[in-house]
């Protein structure tokens, strides 16, 4: 496992990171807290020292289940959470509705005022049970409240010893240009695949020319880039995938037509086909973490051998010929 500075940030984070956003349940068909707990400490224990959580993964759950993870060893850990998307209060701009864990329906809001980042700060804090947070990031962009006030609450906190760092998610350059009129960002976390790989224009150069990283998150594409996906797959109720437009056909049988050629490569060098995925997503062009999820120790030690092995360049050529020959529709 290697390690790399996050932008100028000084923070040093594990190349795979634990993306717990599974482990919190909610839109994922629920999960086993106890699996969950398991799996995190297994991370740690085997290098993978980041953890990537947020409040509304699992409406508080995950970042609990972090804090109980964690005990006993919170300095050899990065923890990574956010602020910013709300359902108890009706303020900001309305981003959709859903369900809570408990099957109650809730309204989710993208608020990030100065006091409304203190408040989630302190709440992250009680649930992860810890008096620090390594970086603290804005989980997706907030129109209804100015950037500079939103980057004003992260300066605020890391003078109070309470963030080492604050960033953003889902930031456009546009964005984050205009943040750094207030503050120094130290990532953008973005979703970035084999399958989509839309940050390769513009957020990618814009990054790399200012030394901010870029955090990628969904590499397998919630799953379907593990090569275990087929065409009878079952969900599990409250599994939103179902209805993502890369489960859908004709999307789904080309992309398992792309796993199953990709196998053919992953065999060659004895590793799996999520292996080989996520090891091409960590040597990509200014991606400092890729994050991984997992729902038990299993997976994470699978995951973790990603980072055993290096592609070669022949083996990015012939993956970049096979994704280049692979057509998908996209939303109009």
């Amino acid at each position: 496992m290697e390690y790399k500075t996050l932008g100028k940030s000084g923070i040093k984070v594990s190349e795979l990171a634990f993306g717990a956003w599974a482990i919190g349940g909610w839109f994922w068909g629920g999960a086993d807290s106890k699996d969950a707990i398991r799996a995190l400490e297994t991370a740690v224990d085997n290098g993978m020292t980041t953890i990537d959580t947020a409040p509304v993964y699992g409406f508080g759950l995950s970042e609990e289940l972090v804090g109980k993870s964690i005990k006993g060893k919170r300095d050899k850990v990065q923890i990574l959470t956010k602020f910013g998307l709300i359902w108890d209060e009706k303020k900001g701009e309305f981003y959709f509705s859903s369900q809570n864990n408990e099957g109650k329906d809730v309204n989710l809001y993208r608020y990030s005022s100065k006091e409304r980042v203190i408040s989630d700060c302190n709440d992250s804090l009680k649930r992860l049970g810890t008096d620090y947070i390594d970086l603290f990031q804005i989980h997706w962009p907030d129109k209804t409240t100015p950037v500079s006030e939103t980057m004003e609450a992260l300066e605020y906190l890391i003078s109070k010893g309470k963030i080492l760092a604050g960033a953003v998610c889902n930031y456009s350059t546009e964005l984050m240009s205009e943040a750094a009129n207030t503050f120094t960002i130290a990532s953008d976390q973005v979703p970035y695949s084999m399958l989509n790989r839309a940050i390769e224009k513009e957020i990618v150069p814009y990054c790399i020319k200012n030394n901010i990283g870029i955090l990628a998150y969904s590499p397998l594409q919630r799953g379907l880039l593990s090569g275990k996906i087929r065409k009878d797959h079952k969900f599990n109720n409250g599994d939103t995938r179902a209805v993502n437009v890369y489960y859908k056909e004709p999307n789904l049988s080309r992309i398992i037509q792309f796993t199953e050629n990709l196998e053919q490569i992953a065999k060659e060098i004895k590793v799996s086909v999520s292996q080989l995925v996520l090891n091409w997503t960590m040597q990509q062009p200014g991606i400092t973490c890729v994050l991984s999820g997992a729902r038990n120790s299993t997976q994470v030690l699978e995951n973790i051998k990603a980072c055993e092995f290096r592609l070669t360049k022949e083996d990015i050529l012939n993956i970049n010929n096979l994704l280049s020959d692979l057509k998908l529709e996209t939303p109009k």
